[in-house]
């Protein structure tokens, strides 16, 4: 696979990712009031730990050496990508209205340019901060229903700053995998930090239960834990991880503006919203933005 093919693969998995995470942030509101955040995040991940293992547990075996190397990055992985990043969501969408929630976790390629001057000492480019902008814009215009009045009376929520949070953490996961063990696969690295990050969370569910039993869910509560296990978190960390391996954390970072426009077309779709002329125009610039900042330079 040449540069420009591999380029154009990785920008379509980092594409299917923000398609599994705006489904994330839509379950995470619904099932907000039936778990709470620490469990929701645990089964979430527990779940796709037992999916993971039959195809994973050989390659993690083989691999001991490596994985003793790297124990520690590997341990960052799991505290930031599994066990911190979607409990601060979860904790904020009981806080802050979905409004808000979005607005902010289009927040996170700027946090992971920070974190990639703090700890790489990388700068974004030119082309970078224009399709920045350009996305941004095009975020503002979804949000605002196209009215900037909507959107300066935006109301102002506790939960807001764990999504902040939330996004810092993301910054630090999306730099920090460059410190992955070489040797293993995507897979083997992806079922790893999960189980480092479920045996992060585990005393706190148990904590939980013992304070507040809880109820078995219905089905329907059961499949938007399931949803949240196959494609919230194996689907797109597994493509975010290739994506990222490809193209670098800064590049991968400006598709996340593609989560809230996917996440507008889901509400269309699933919750039976109008589309709009603004919606249309928003859309345009994020994804107008996101070509503008992940074009390669063209020779002379």
């Amino acid at each position: 696979m040449n540069s420009a093919s591999s380029r154009a693969f990785a920008l379509l998995l980092l594409a299917l990712a923000c398609l599994f995470w705006a489904g994330n942030w839509i379950a995470g509101r619904v099932l907000r009031d039936v778990f709470d955040p620490v469990t929701l995040n645990f089964l979430r991940w527990a779940g796709a730990a037992a999916v993971l293992a039959p195809f994973a547990w050989r390659e993690v075996v083989d691999a001991r050496a490596a994985i003793r190397r790297g124990a520690w990055p590997l341990a960052l992985l799991g505290m930031t990508g599994v066990a911190s990043f979607n409990t601060l969501i979860y904790v904020g969408l009981h806080t802050t209205t979905a409004v808000n929630g979005v607005l902010l976790g289009s927040s996170a390629p700027l946090f992971i340019l920070l974190c990639s001057w703090v700890i790489e000492r990388e700068r974004a480019t030119l082309r970078q901060g224009v399709g920045m902008l350009i996305s941004a814009a095009g975020i503002l215009v979804i949000l605002s229903h196209g009215n900037v009045h909507d959107l300066l009376a935006l109301d102002i929520h506790p939960g807001d700053g764990w999504i902040l949070l939330a996004m810092l953490v993301w910054g630090l996961y999306s730099v920090l995998l460059r410190r992955r063990p070489p040797e293993l696969g995507g897979t083997a690295l992806l079922f790893l930090i999960t189980l480092i990050g479920i045996a992060m969370l585990a005393p706190f569910v148990v904590w939980h239960a013992l304070e507040a039993p809880p109820r078995w869910p219905t089905a329907a509560e059961g499949a938007g834990v399931l949803y949240l296990a196959l494609f919230a978190s194996l689907g797109a960390y597994i493509c975010w991880n290739r994506g990222v391996a490809i193209v670098g954390a800064n590049t991968a970072g400006f598709t996340l503006h593609l989560v809230p426009a996917f996440g507008t077309g889901l509400a269309i779709v699933f919750l039976g919203e109008a589309f709009h002329a603004f919606h249309a125009a928003g859309i345009t610039a994020i994804l107008l933005g996101v070509i503008v900042a992940t074009r390669p330079r063209s020779g002379r």
